[in-house]
C-alpha cells in the first residue's frame, strides 16, 4: 500500500493540484484585498459612503450596536454586508478564472494550428515517397 501511495503522490496530477491550491489561496487573498480595499469603497463613494461591512440585521432585541463587530459580540445576527462583499470576492475571482482559461484556450488553440500546418507542410516518409514513385511508374505503362 506503501508503494502506491508514492505512486500517487509521485503523479502529476497530485503535484499540479497542489500548486493550484497553494496559488489559489494566495490569489484568493489579492482577491479579498481588490475587492476590500478598492472596489468596496468605490462603490461606497457612488453610493454616498456607505459600507457593505456595517450592514446587517440583529436577530434578536438585545443586538443594538452600531457596528457588525459590536452586534456579533451582543448575539445573533445576519450580516447581509459580508455576504454581499463575499458575493462580489465570487464574481471577480470567476472572472479572472474564466479570462485566464479563455487565454489559456487561445494560446492552446494557436499552437495546435501551428502543429497542424507543420504537419501538412512537412513531407511523407521515404518509404511512402518510394510507393508513390513505383505507383506513378506502373500507371505510365
Amino acid at each position: 500500500m506503501l508503494n502506491e501511495f508514492k505512486a500517487f503522490i509521485a503523479k502529476g496530477n497530485v503535484m499540479d493540484l497542489a500548486v493550484g491550491v497553494i496559488i489559489g489561496g494566495a490569489f484568493g487573498g489579492i482577491v479579498k484585498s481588490l475587492v476590500d480595499d478598492i472596489i468596496m469603497p468605490i462603490v461606497g463613494a457612488i453610493f454616498g459612503g456607505f459600507d457593505f461591512s456595517n450592514y446587517f440585521v440583529g436577530l434578536s432585541s438585545a443586538v443594538n450596536a452600531p457596528t457588525l463587530a459590536g452586534a456579533r459580540a451582543q448575539g445573533a445576527v445576519l450580516a447581509y454586508g459580508s455576504f454581499i462583499t463575499v458575493l462580489i470576492n465570487f464574481l471577480i475571482l470567476a472572472w479572472i478564472i474564466f479570462l485566464m482559461v479563455k487565454g489559456v484556450n487561445a494560446l492552446r488553440s494557436q499552437v495546435e494550428r501551428k502543429n497542424e500546418t507543420v504537419a501538412e507542410a512537412a513531407p511523407p516518409p521515404a518509404d511512402v515517397q518510394l510507393l508513390t514513385e513505383i505507383r506513378d511508374l506502373l500507371a505510365k505503362r
